[in-house]
């Protein structure tokens, strides 16, 4: 059986994306490091959609976590594979470089950077034997396409997730697996929610945050049959706020 993996998958866009992708018939693997209740709510939402669910807890900027949590999964699964993985975990530590820290600088980076290389290395030589095939989708961000100021960690770590989508996707795509980056804008998510929104909605030519629901829809199209020669692309999804 095909499996759909998720990080950062108990809160925000993270959870619409599982259940978007439970909704399509995928078993989903709602995987989180901190929060068991919120992960537990993503888990109860999809079961109570008729998908199935199983959570799976690690910090995806530790290999050895990495490695152990997919390795009880793989014993537990013997028949099965993931097939399309969504590397969603990411954080923030904003502040102005000059006084930023060590540990927010690193703390980012390897939220996002580490983890897309620990899980996708691990889950990718499942995907990769002939006949298989698989996606990947990157969560990046408007920080990452752009950049903003304040969030130079925030912004060099979806950047460089950008660049690893491209060159990822020209090392797989004979092998039938794509890779590709989305790149939302503000998402009404609990960390957006401190922003000046009223302010914010000014900027953005929509007028308005976009949701969670609008960014899965994005990434179920991705993994969809019908985007199998997409790959290696970064699709904008920020309301005409930067195109």
């Amino acid at each position: 059986m095909k499996y759909a993996l998720v990080t950062g998958a108990s809160r925000g866009i993270g959870r619409a994306v599982s259940l978007r992708l439970a909704a399509m018939g995928m078993p989903v693997v709602v995987c989180y490091q901190a929060g068991e209740a919120a992960a537990l709510e993503t888990k109860r939402l999809i079961e109570k959609g008729g998908g199935v669910a199983e959570l799976l807890r690690f910090d995806v900027k530790s290999c050895e976590q990495v490695d152990a949590a997919i390795d009880s999964w793989e014993q537990a699964h013997p028949s099965d594979y993931v097939s399309v993985l969504v590397n969603n975990a990411g954080i923030r530590r904003d502040g102005m470089m000059f006084m930023m820290s060590d540990d927010d600088w690193h703390s980012v980076m390897g939220t996002t950077i580490d983890g897309f290389f620990y899980i996708t290395r691990r889950l990718l030589k499942h995907m990769m034997p002939r006949g298989r095939g698989g996606r990947v989708v990157n969560i990046s961000s408007l920080s990452g396409v752009k950049g903003l100021a304040g969030q130079v960690n925030y912004s060099a770590a979806k950047a460089a997730l950008i660049g690893a989508t491209k060159a990822l996707a020209q090392e797989v795509a004979p092998r039938r697996v794509t890779v590709n980056a989305v790149a939302p804008g503000f998402i009404e998510t609990d960390m957006t929610r401190e922003l000046p929104h009223d302010e914010l909605c000014k900027m953005i030519p929509a007028g308005r945050f976009g949701t969670p629901d609008e960014v899965a829809s994005l990434v179920a199209f991705l993994v969809s049959d019908e985007a199998a020669y997409i790959t290696g692309e970064v699709i904008n999804i920020n309301g005409g706020l930067y195109t």
